[in-house]
Formats: C-alpha cells, sequence, structure tokens
C-alpha cells in the first residue's frame, strides 16, 4: 500500500511539473517523452503494487500480470528513446543514452519477476520486483528534476 501511495503522489509531482513547463517541455526533442516515460514509470509501479494487493490470486495471474505489464512498458519506452535520439543534438546524446540505460534498468526487473513468478512461485519472484520500483522510484524522482529545475538552466 505504501509503494502504491508513494507513486501515485510522484505522478503528481510529475504533472505539476509539466503543467508548469509545459512550453520549454515540447520546444525540446527529448523532454515530451521523457515525462511521458516518468509517468508511465510510476504508472507501471503504482498499477503493479495494486494489483499484489488482490487477496488470494494465483501465482499464475501475478506472473503473467507483471511479465504482460513489463514488455509493454519495455516497449514503449525503449520506442520512445529510440524516436527521440537522432533528434537530439550530438552534445546531448550522451546525457540521452543514460536516461536510456536507466530506463531499461528500472523496466527489465519487471519482465524477469514476471518469468521468475511464472517459473518457480511468487516466492522467488516477487524479490525481483524490489529493484525494479527502486530504479523506478530513482528515475521518476531525476525526471522530476530536469523538468522542474535543470530546464530553467
Amino acid at each position: 500500500m505504501a509503494v502504491a501511495g508513494s507513486s501515485a503522489a510522484l505522478t503528481g509531482l510529475i504533472f505539476v511539473g509539466v503543467s508548469i513547463s509545459l512550453e520549454r517541455i515540447l520546444a525540446s526533442h527529448q523532454l515530451p517523452s521523457r515525462a511521458m516515460q516518468s509517468l508511465l514509470l510510476l504508472l507501471t509501479v503504482l498499477v503493479v503494487a495494486t494489483l499484489n494487493l488482490i487477496p488470494r490470486q494465483l501465482p499464475f495471474l501475478i506472473g503473467m500480470e507483471i511479465l504482460v505489464i513489463g514488455i509493454l512498458v519495455w516497449i514503449i519506452t525503449l520506442r520512445s528513446d529510440l524516436k527521440a535520439l537522432p533528434k537530439t543534438e550530438s552534445k546531448e546524446k550522451k546525457y540521452i543514452r543514460h536516461n536510456i540505460i536507466l530506463t531499461q534498468f528500472a523496466v527489465m526487473p519487471y519482465i524477469i519477476s514476471g518469468i521468475v513468478i511464472l517459473l518457480k512461485g511468487t516466492d522467488y519472484g516477487i524479490y525481483c520486483l524490489a529493484p525494479g520500483i527502486i530504479l523506478c522510484f530513482i528515475k521518476a524522482v531525476l525526471d522530476a528534476w530536469v523538468l522542474l529545475v535543470e530546464i530553467y538552466r
């Protein structure tokens, strides 16, 4: 429940950051996708945490839910990153690459967790979620910083 509440609060922070700096964000090639990814990662945490609150859910269903969500988020984030990369100036490409790597590290634990839950059960697979949740929070806070502070430098 705490994870779901935290992700909902951080989602609100991203919305505030986007609304305050909307013109500057839309003027950039990579910031709209970064804002979208941040919201998507927090929504992923919220949905997965909420699904895990359902009592007596079968491990197969938990594994499938997490795996499908992980794959969808992975496809969406990777596609938006790869779409923004060619449009970015060469001096900023390093930051975009770092952002892509961090996003991938945040999303992959969901896919791994879903697979492990399907193969071994929730006793093992649920532990794979923790790094993904923590990295999603870190990525979202970094994105919020960029959308609220760095955009004005």
